[in-house]
């Protein structure tokens, strides 16, 4: 089948071939399975298989086993001849060995290609989900971002959304009258978990230059599509950053990539492993968003396979638009693993040849149960396939091998040294350095007023001679003063004998013999 991915082989004997077709590959997938039933082998040859077509992919490689992808294998290879025997009973006739093009991308930068996103393009919903945030934290952080956006601020690393936040608890009397309280703990909060962040080494994530999707998305001169692998082993110490980066990415393809319809190949393949780890204790909304990018993203020509070891772990409005299946062994120990297996057996199309449940539960290690899309979409019919065997190396390369292959990429000198241009926490202190340099040239002027006007008031005071209150009458000596007050006392007491009843009786008597003499 020249438009197809080659799975394996399935029906009697397992000589019927399965194929995964390229105008359903981006209808999505599911690839599950037990720990050791033979994941990691499926994900190469799916890979392979799509790269084979001219298709990219994007994967994460959480064991490193991956890496092999870019090394052919090789007859000395303990299963080689394994390897050949399956090839022969499942009619892989042009089975040989041969590397792949392979581009290594690590978010700390060590064992690959740095990867880098800004804080404004990640969004304060995701951030909010990478920081555990409570409803009323998420709150504050959409104010820091809506206030960023209307001053003119770009986030774009930790510094400048710390920094935001910072401004935040200064102004927050002004800022809450427009956009509800700011509390101070609040911010605490959420600044204490940057921290914890940046101690993980998300602070290297953050930043510039961010990354081009066109570099995901490339296709070599042989016409193979590129194979991009994330070196997941030390991501997965942060399983919240894991997760929130592959939403991100996903987030991203959708809203930059234009509608293409159905086309005959996928753009891009885009597999995201351990995919528990988005929906443990997700938020309603984050699941809802992860809901409205698998169903509307086919459009786009991106491919979305979930890798999991339990169907149940995928919520089911997701998991009914997977429509792709490779089903490896699950184990029944507990009461919940039973009715988890139950549940799987009954989203296949049943086979009369064998029992479904049956079937996942007894298939060996490099065997699966798989269903794939047919014409007009139609889910196939359940096989037993044995998945066909890897040509490339199968286990890592060594880091001598992948250093080779980082050195020689052309990408090297365009994402290798990070970008600090200015941004939120430049402008802030820049701000306050400006009102510090204005502060202290207000505080010099007053110390420069008040001594002038010490000197004025100064001035006034001792200038010509001090003058008292102003009089008509001369100066007199103390004698004359003395004397005034003797004659003063002594008129005194006559005015008040005058008054009294001794007083009354003189008048008479005088005013009497004068009325008489007339």
């Amino acid at each position: 089948m020249e438009n197809g991915v080659f799975v394996g082989g399935g029906g009697d004997g397992y000589g019927v071939k399965q194929w995964l077709r390229l105008d359903f590959a981006n209808r999505h997938g599911l690839v599950a399975g037990a720990t050791g039933t033979g994941k990691t082998v499926t994900l190469q040859i799916l890979a392979e298989g799509f790269s084979a077509q001219g298709v990219p992919v994007f994967m994460s490689d959480v064991k490193g086993d991956l890496s092999g992808l870019a090394k052919p294998g090789s007859a000395e290879f303990k299963l080689h001849q394994p390897f050949t025997d399956r090839a022969q009973t499942i009619g892989f006739d042009d089975f040989a060995y041969r590397a792949f093009p392979v581009t290594f991308w690590d978010l700390f930068g060590d064992q690959g290609h740095p990867i880098r996103t800004t804080v404004a393009e990640m969004g304060p919903l995701l951030i909010s989900r990478l920081l555990e945030l409570s409803e009323a934290q998420e709150g504050i952080l959409n104010i820091a971002f809506r206030v960023a956006d209307e001053e003119g601020l770009p986030l774009l690393d930790l510094k400048d959304l710390q920094s935001m936040l910072v401004w935040l608890g200064e102004n927050k009397d002004t800022v809450s009258l427009r956009y509800g309280n700011i509390a101070v703990q609040s911010v605490g909060a959420i600044q204490r978990r940057l921290l914890v962040l940046e101690n993980q080494g998300a602070a290297d994530f953050f930043g510039e230059p961010a990354l081009d999707l066109r570099d995901l998305m490339r296709v070599d001169a042989d016409g193979q599509g590129q194979i991009n692998i994330l070196a997941a082993d030390k991501l997965m110490a942060s399983p919240r950053l894991y997760a929130t980066f592959l939403l991100w990415l996903l987030s991203e393809l959708f809203e930059e990539l234009p509608e293409v319809g159905d086309p005959d190949k996928p753009k891009l393949v885009f597999f995201f492993d351990e995919a528990h780890l988005l929906f443990d204790g997700a938020p309603k909304a984050l699941v809802d968003k992860v809901e409205q990018v698998a169903r509307l993203i086919r459009s786009k020509g991106v491919g979305v396979y979930f890798i999991t070891q339990n169907p149940d772990d995928i919520p089911e409005d997701i998991l009914g638009q997977l429509g792709n299946r490779v089903q490896h062994a699950l184990r029944a120990f507990t009461a919940r693993d039973r009715k988890a297996l139950r549940m799987a057996a009954e989203t296949y199309r049943e086979n009369p040849a064998f029992d479904t449940e049956q079937a996942i539960r007894e298939v060996g290690v490099g065997e699966a149960v798989t269903s794939m899309l047919e014409r007009k979409g139609i889910p196939g019919v359940v096989e037993r396939t044995l998945i066909r065997p890897p040509s490339s190396q199968l286990g890592p390369i060594s880091p001598a091998e992948r250093g080779g292959v980082i050195g020689t990429s052309d990408l090297g000198t365009k994402y290798k040294n990070r970008l600090d241009r200015q941004s939120a926490y430049e402008i802030l202190a820049q701000r306050t350095k400006d009102a510090a340099v204005a502060a202290a040239a207000a505080e010099t002027k007053e110390v420069d007023l008040d001594v002038a006007m010490r000197e004025y008031t100064a001035g006034r005071r001792y200038t010509g001679a001090r003058v008292g209150r102003s009089t008509s009458q001369p100066a007199r000596t103390r004698s004359s003063r003395n004397s005034e007050s003797i004659g003063e006392a002594i008129a005194n007491v006559v005015v008040k004998e005058l008054k009294g009843t001794t007083g009354r009786r003189i008048v008479r008597g005088i005013l009497g013999g004068l009325f008489k003499a007339r």
